[in-house]
């Protein structure tokens, strides 16, 4: 079998890039084709069709962001305190005019309808990112506290990740989160 002669990695960072912009739907194949550099038929033997390269594209993007949330959390004073770093790192690029929201959080949405495989991957992926958190939480709290402040700390991240660029927002989701997420010691964190 002939060996790929292209940097996988590469490719799957430009498809994430295409389908985090457009969707997995409002993605065509030509694009595909554009964004990679790749020629069809090497899509089709690497990754098996658009379907599997938004797959490994999704298991990317979780990957990298479970890898960031674990080295925020590993170095931070406590688990409270990484949390809201997370928090403001989110807050920040959610005011961004280029914003694109969480590719994983787009994805829901966009294919919430259709309930498909794709759908169910990045709800797979989400669900790991909260139980991240939980396993996190429980160094300072007990298990059912955790559990249901992992819960909540998705809601509100969710819910920002979707709220997005407004003029003058982070201060508004700033004190959002403050009301939402109070047990977190925000002012320790400022």
């Amino acid at each position: 079998m002939a060996k790929a002669l292209f940097d996988r990695d590469d490719v799957i960072d430009k498809s994430i890039q295409l389908f985090w912009q457009n969707g997995f739907s409002g993605s065509s194949m030509q694009q595909v084709v554009k964004a990679t550099g790749l020629k069809p038929g090497s899509i089709y033997h690497a990754f098996g069709n658009k379907e599997g390269l938004f797959r490994e594209a999704l298991d990317n993007y979780a990957q990298k962001g479970l890898r960031q949330i674990r080295k925020v959390l590993d170095n931070a004073p406590s688990v409270g305190k990484g949390i809201c770093s997370i928090l403001e790192k989110y807050i920040q690029e959610s005011t961004r005019k280029d914003y694109c929201s969480c590719f994983l959080v787009k994805t829901q949405l966009e294919l919430a309808t259709e309930g498909n495989e794709l759908y169910e991957l990045a709800s797979e992926k989400l669900g790991t990112i909260e139980a991240l958190y939980e396993t996190y939480l429980e160094k300072e709290f007990g298990s059912q506290v955790s559990r249901d402040r992992a819960t909540s700390l998705m809601l509100n991240i969710f819910g920002m990740r979707v709220y997005g660029y407004r003029q003058g927002s982070a201060h508004r989701m700033r004190e959002g989160l403050k009301q939402g997420l109070p047990w977190l010691p925000w002012d320790q964190a400022d």
